[in-house]
């Protein structure tokens, strides 16, 4: 019962999340949903006790999400004022509502569950092989290593080519730099 009223809590989280991606016209409001849906979409794996998953969700996609955001801040005018158009406080208020509830039944959850809590030393540490890091390694390295050398391959040559791009821009605006200081030192040469 629990996990589908959570599951039904992430849906409604992580739909309402993209939502906002899709609908927003502030870039950085969008920014800011759009890491609010990775982290609710880790809630999905935490519910399928892939913890390891999970965490690699919100560290991987939702620290990706930061850095976009951070070059967001930096690209857009985010100095200028932006000016809400909430006249009615209902959205706020039913948002705030809303993070209440979510918190009540985040924190009532082992109170209410059937299963009693053992003490640490007696209970029984088996490992899931979908969960397990190492297993998860295991697999990387041995029935997906051509596929993971690709993705490592596909990373170094998109690194080779951003390193390439900004150094042509730079060695055009140094050469741009140099030819105007050989000018200006040209020019003051004619004068003397």
């Amino acid at each position: 019962m629990m996990e589908a009223i959570a599951f039904y809590l992430f849906s409604a989280i992580t739909i309402g999340m993209f939502l906002i991606v899709v609908f927003s016209k502030n870039a950085l409001y969008a920014m800011s949903a759009l890491a609010g849906g990775m982290i609710a979409i880790s809630g999905f794996f935490f519910l399928l006790d892939a913890d390891f998953l999970g965490a690699v969700q919100i560290i991987v996609y939702t620290g990706a999400v930061m850095a976009l955001y951070a070059f967001g801040m930096m690209f857009f005018d985010t100095t200028k004022e932006v000016k809400e158009n909430i006249k009615e406080h209902r959205i706020v208020n039913a948002l705030w509502i809303s993070a209440v509830v979510m918190l009540i039944v985040i924190v009532s959850v082992p109170f209410l569950s059937d299963q009693v809590l053992l003490d640490a030393s007696l209970m029984d540490y088996k490992v899931h092989g979908a969960n397990n890091p190492q297993a998860v390694g295991i697999f990387l390295f041995t029935k997906y290593l051509v596929q993971f050398e690709l993705a490592a391959v596909m990373l170094l040559v998109a690194m080779i080519a951003g390193i390439i791009l900004v150094s042509k821009k730079m060695d055009v605006s140094l050469t741009t730099m140099d030819e105007q200081v050989e000018k200006e030192e040209f020019h003051i040469k004619e004068v003397k």
